[in-house]
């Protein structure tokens, strides 16, 4: 990856490009994959090659993915990689401007709507991981009385933790350690409501 810090989105045609339901699963299977051509992604996603290369190439000109190095024995094949550690939306960088607010609306139900299939299917599969895994996994809920202040901080030390973990993993799988490793997926949702 180009960048280690996350890619803070702030136009309007980068969260309409990332909007889109198969660039933003595209986005995640590449993101886990680090590195991968759009064959190992068609498989992945269940799409045709030509499409995935479509969606891969409109994500590259909005700067959120970029060619890798060539891993292929003959050259043919073009490899893509994220351009950064991930990707962020800010509410201060789209607030007041509709057609961001709605944009950001928009992804924020495309990554709720993958979220959800995702625990979905670990639900479906559950009793097909080992019991060391099943142990592993969390489903919980809090419900405190904070303030915002108090929320933003909370986010703050809960995003720290997941990078500290995040990266040290990636570390040592780059290290050879790959011995029980699994893909992971880690929700968090938290938000004022009223009851």
């Amino acid at each position: 990856m180009t960048s280690q810090e996350n890619r803070r989105i702030t136009d309007l045609g980068t969260l309409k490009a990332i909007s889109h339901p198969l660039r933003m699963r595209l986005y995640r299977a590449l993101f886990v994959a680090r590195t991968a051509t759009a064959s190992q992604l068609a498989d992945q996603v269940d799409e045709a090659v030509s499409l995935v290369s479509y969606h891969l190439r409109k994500l590259a000109d909005h700067g959120l993915i970029e060619e890798a190095e060539n891993r292929s024995a003959d050259g043919r094949e073009r490899w893509w990689q994220p351009s950064s550690y991930g990707v962020s939306i800010r509410d201060e960088d789209v607030r007041g401007t509709p057609e961001l607010a709605a944009a950001s609306d928009a992804l924020g139900r495309t990554i709720n709507e993958q979220r959800t299939e995702l625990h979905r299917r670990f639900l479906d599969e559950r009793l097909t991981w080992s019991d060391a895994w099943r142990s592993a996994s969390i489903s919980s809920e809090w419900l405190p009385r904070l303030t915002a202040a108090e929320l933003t901080a909370l986010s703050e030390e809960l995003d720290a933790v997941f990078e500290k973990y995040d990266r040290k993993a990636r570390a040592a799988e780059e290290a050879g350690d790959t011995e029980g490793r699994e893909n992971v997926a880690i929700h968090l949702h938290a938000f004022p409501y009223h009851p």
